[in-house]
C-alpha cells in the first residue's frame, strides 16, 4: 500500500514525506517503470543486482548521490546515485520517455530535496560528444595538436573540427590572446569519466589551479553529451554561459551544419535558448558580424604562424618545372630560371609561390615519384633560402603522396593536390602527420580522363561540385586532417565544360551554402580559384594560345574575388594582384569580409 502511494506521488510530480525518501529503493522505481516482475540475480556487501527484464539494476544497502540516465527508443538504462535526501538527475531532453523524465518537473519532486554521494555505471554505449579547446600559454598550436591525439587515446574518435579562432581575453583581459576551437567525437567513456580524462590531459599539457579566467595552456570543456542534460556538482551541461559566449559559440557552429543530421544534433539544438536552435542562438549574438570584429578573428594555421585569410586577397603565383604544361612548359626547367622566375613574382605582389612539376593538363603522361623530386627538391630548397621569401609561403602541386612528405620535409608550406588525394591513398595520411595545410580540389578521373563525356555531366554543377569536394574534404577529417587546416578549390578547368566553369566562378556562394547544408566549418575553408590562362577563356575570347588570355584572367578572378575567393592561382601576378586591390577595396566598401 506504501509503495503504490509513493507511485502515485512520483507519477504525479508530488514530493514523498522525509520518511518515505529515506526507504526509497531502486526496486520501487524500477516497479513504476517497468510492469515485468523483479527477481533477484546476486546478493553482496555492495547491494542486490536486480533484473526487470530490459535492464539491470543495483540496490545499494548503502545510499549512493546522483542520478544519470540514459532512454534510447530501444531501452532504458540507468545510472543511478541516491541518499536519503538527495538525487541529481542527468536525464535526456526529448525521449519517447521524455513525459516521465521532465527536469522541470521533477525539480519539484522529491528527488529535488536530496544529497550527493558515488556514482555507478551501468552503460557503456557509444555518445557523440562536443569538446571545447582553448590555449593562450606556450605554442597554442602545439598544445591543440598534444590534445587531440591524447584524446584519441583515450577512446575519444573525433570526427569533425570547428575552425580556428583567435579572440581576446575575457574577464582577466591583461594575458595573451587565445586560440579556441571545438571538435566532434564517439566514446564510450561515461560522462564524468570523460569530464576526469579531459582534465587529465590538462594536466598532462601543464595545467595548473591559478586565476579563474587566467592564461593556461589548454583548457577542454565538453558543452554536450550525447543526448543528455547533465547537472551535478561537477559537471553541467550545457554550461549555463555557453549562449553568451562567441569564442565558443563560433566553434560550436562549425560543427553543425544547416541541416540536421542526426538525433543527437537536434537534442543539441533543443537546449538552446531560442526557438531556431543553436543556429539562431549565434545569430541574436551577432553571428557572423562578429568575426573579424569584437576580438574574434577566423584563421588558419601555417607553421607556428595563424594566418587571416578573411582580410584580403592572396595572390598564388604559378611555377611550372615541367616541359609540358599548357602555358609555360619548359621556361622554368633550369634552375637558374625557375629562381629569377621566383624573384620576379614575388616583386609583383604574390604571397604564396605554387611549385609544380607534374604537369595536370587535359592527357598529361604521369611521370615517376622520383623524377618529379628530381624537377621540384634543387627549386623547392633554393626558393625557400631566398631573402625575399621571408614572410611568404611555398605551396607544392603534386597528387603523389611519396612527393608530398618530401617536399614538406624540405620546407613546403602548403600541400595543393588537384585529385584531393582520390589518386594516391596514402596521401590524406602524409599530410595529416605532417601539419601542413592541404588544398583539395575538384576533379573527377584524372588528367587522361577528366574531359571524359562522363565526367562532364552535372545535374546542377554548383551543388554536386560542393557535394563531391565536401566528400572528399570529410575522408581527409576522419584520416586526421581537421577541417581548421583545409583549404577548397573547386577546379575551374577540371572535368568541366565552358558553362560549368563561369557558373563556379560567378556562384562560389552557392557552393558554400551546399557546403553549410553538412558543415558550416568547411564552408568557411579558404577558397582558391585557378581560371588562369585556361582553355575555356580562349574559347570564349577567340585566343587559341595561352599567354594571351591574361585580360580574361583578370575578368574571371574579378568576379571570382566578388564572390567570396579569398586565394587566386595566377601566371601574370602583376595585373592580378592589382585586380585583387580594386575588388577587396569594393569588398571594404561594402562591408563584407571573406569565409
Amino acid at each position: 500500500m506504501i509503495l503504490n502511494r509513493r507511485k502515485q506521488k512520483i507519477s504525479q510530480n508530488l514530493p514523498l514525506p522525509l520518511s518515505e525518501r529515506s526507504s526509497l529503493s531502486f526496486l520501487s522505481l524500477q516497479s513504476i517503470f517497468n510492469p515485468l516482475s523483479s527477481r533477484m540475480l546476486m546478493m553482496g556487501k555492495l547491494g542486490t543486482m536486480i533484473h526487470t527484464g530490459r535492464f539491470l539494476l543495483r540496490r545499494f544497502s548503502a545510499p549512493p548521490p546522483a542520478v544519470a540516465m540514459a532512454v534510447t527508443a530501444s531501452r532504458v538504462s540507468f545510472h543511478r546515485y541516491y541518499s536519503s535526501k538527495f538525487i541529481s538527475l542527468v536525464s535526456p531532453h526529448v525521449s519517447p520517455f521524455s513525459s516521465l523524465f521532465r527536469p522541470q518537473a521533477l525539480s519539484s519532486s522529491a528527488f529535488s530535496s536530496l544529497s550527493t554521494p558515488t556514482r555507478v555505471q551501468v552503460d557503456s554505449t557509444e555518445h557523440e560528444v562536443v569538446i571545447a579547446l582553448g590555449s593562450n600559454i606556450g605554442n597554442r598550436m602545439n598544445n591543440f595538436r598534444e590534445a587531440l591525439r591524447l584524446m584519441k587515446l583515450y577512446g575519444i574518435h573525433l570526427t569533425r573540427h570547428s575552425c580556428l579562432y583567435e579572440t581576446a581575453p575575457v574577464h582577466v583581459t591583461d594575458q595573451p590572446r587565445f586560440l579556441n576551437a571545438a571538435v566532434r567525437g564517439v566514446t564510450k567513456l561515461p560522462p564524468h569519466e570523460l569530464l576526469t580524462v579531459l582534465k587529465t590531459i590538462e594536466r598532462d599539457m601543464g595545467r595548473t589551479d591559478g586565476i579563474r579566467y587566467g592564461p593556461r595552456p589548454l583548457d577542454l570543456d565538453i558543452l554536450f553529451y550525447g543526448k543528455m542534460r547533465i547537472a551535478s556538482d561537477k559537471l553541467i551541461i550545457p554550461h549555463e554561459r555557453l549562449w553568451e559566449r562567441p569564442f565558443v559559440l563560433a566553434p560550436l557552429v562549425d560543427l553543425l551544419g544547416t541541416a540536421v543530421d542526426n538525433d543527437a544534433v537536434a537534442h543539441w539544438h533543443s537546449l538552446a535558448l531560442h526557438p531556431g536552435g543553436i543556429h539562431q542562438s549565434w545569430e541574436r549574438l551577432g553571428g557572423e558580424s562578429l568575426v573579424g570584429q569584437d576580438g574574434v578573428q577566423r584563421v588558419l594555421p601555417i607553421g607556428d604562424k595563424l594566418w587571416d585569410f578573411t582580410s584580403r586577397t592572396h595572390v598564388m603565383g604559378i611555377l611550372n618545372l615541367t616541359p609540358d604544361s599548357f602555358s609555360d612548359g619548359g621556361q622554368f626547367q633550369s634552375l637558374e630560371n625557375a629562381v629569377s622566375r621566383v624573384r620576379e613574382m614575388i616583386s609583383e605582389g604574390a604571397d604564396i609561390i605554387d611549385i609544380g612539376a607534374q604537369s595536370t593538363r587535359p592527357m598529361a603522361t604521369r611521370i615517376s615519384s622520383q623524377e618529379e623530386l628530381e624537377r621540384l627538391l634543387p627549386v623547392l630548397e633554393a626558393a625557400r633560402g631566398l631573402p625575399e621569401m621571408q614572410g611568404k609561403l611555398i605551396s607544392v602541386d603534386t597528387f603523389n603522396s611519396e612527393v608530398a612528405s618530401e617536399a614538406i620535409s624540405k620546407g613546403a608550406d602548403i600541400l595543393n593536390d588537384v585529385s584531393a588525394g582520390a589518386l594516391d591513398s596514402d596521401m590524406h595520411k602524409v599530410v595529416a602527420e605532417s601539419g601542413v595545410p592541404y588544398m583539395a580540389m575538384h576533379m573527377r578521373g584524372d588528367p587522361c580522363t577528366m574531359q571524359s563525356e562522363e565526367n562532364l555531366q552535372y545535374g546542377d554543377v554548383c551543388k554536386d561540385v560542393a557535394s563531391e569536394l565536401y566528400t572528399r574534404v570529410r575522408d581527409a577529417e576522419i584520416s586526421g586532417i581537421p577541417a581548421w587546416r583545409v583549404m577548397i578549390d573547386p577546379g575551374i578547368g577540371f572535368s568541366k565544360r565552358v558553362e560549368h566553369n563561369l557558373d563556379v566562378i560567378t556562384d562560389l556562394p552557392k557552393i558554400r551554402e551546399e557546403m553549410a547544408k553538412r558543415s558550416i566549418g568547411v564552408s568557411h575553408a579558404p577558397i582558391l580559384i585557378g581560371p588562369s590562362r585556361k582553355r575555356f577563356l580562349g574559347d570564349i575570347c577567340g585566343h587559341p594560345e595561352a599567354a594571351e588570355r591574361d585580360a580574361a584572367t583578370v575578368a574571371s578572378v574579378t568576379a571570382g574575388i566578388l564572390g567570396g575567393a579569398n586565394i587566386i592561382r595566377v601566371h601574370n601576378v602583376k595585373d592580378n594582384a592589382d585586380a585583387a586591390k580594386v575588388c577587396d577595396a569594393m569588398l571594404r566598401r561594402r562591408g563584407r569580409s571573406k569565409g
